[in-house]
């Protein structure tokens, strides 16, 4: 089987990864919600590293519900997705040192983290709003945190569920154009 016809399989079938992306919107929302709370920062962030427990099994829910096919059995590069998920988890050490040293940053460095990784995505999906996008985010958050100064660190996950919502549109116009 050709290389593009498995990635745009993946994207057809797999919707590309929209049941993730909605997922993530979610997680964001609480984020956005926790950091509009009248609590300390430091707490803030543990927070947020507990909603994202949310994420997979949220993710394989949605997934269900839109039918989009996340895991193909048949498909050679089937878990590549998964593994391609799970590799954000490594620069998790980034984020514990942002809290750890400064805790009004860390929600900066996991918007950050969270735009870059969806870098990877643009080959397997054969889909070039994730190119385009994983870049844009993370620069968007980078400059909004420049912007903020520790300050009203909640426009950061709200800037998140908008940059994501506008890669979700993006990449289903992309899905359903091929063929």
């Amino acid at each position: 089987m050709e290389v593009t016809k498995i990635r745009n399989e993946l994207s057809v079938k797999g919707k590309n990864g929209i049941g993730f992306l909605f997922s993530a919107v979610v997680i964001w929302s609480i984020i956005t919600i926790i950091f509009l709370q009248p609590i300390e920062t430091q707490q803030k962030n543990i927070y947020m590293l507990f909603s994202t427990g949310l994420m997979f099994p949220l993710s394989v829910g949605i997934s269900s519900l839109i039918r989009a096919d996340w895991r193909l059995k048949n498909n050679p590069l089937g878990d590549l997705g998964l593994y391609l998920n799970l590799a954000q988890i490594i620069y998790f050490p980034i984020l514990f040192w942002g809290i750890a040293r400064n805790p009004n940053d860390a929600i900066l460095f996991f918007a950050i983290i969270t735009g870059a990784h969806f870098f990877p995505y643009g080959w397997f999906y054969n889909a070039k709003p994730f190119y385009i996008m994983a870049p844009i985010i993370s620069i968007v958050i980078m400059f909004l945190g420049l912007f903020l100064n520790g300050e009203n660190l909640w426009l950061i996950p709200l800037s998140m569920i908008v940059l994501i919502l506008f890669l979700i549109f993006w990449l289903i116009v992309d899905y359903k154009r091929k063929p």
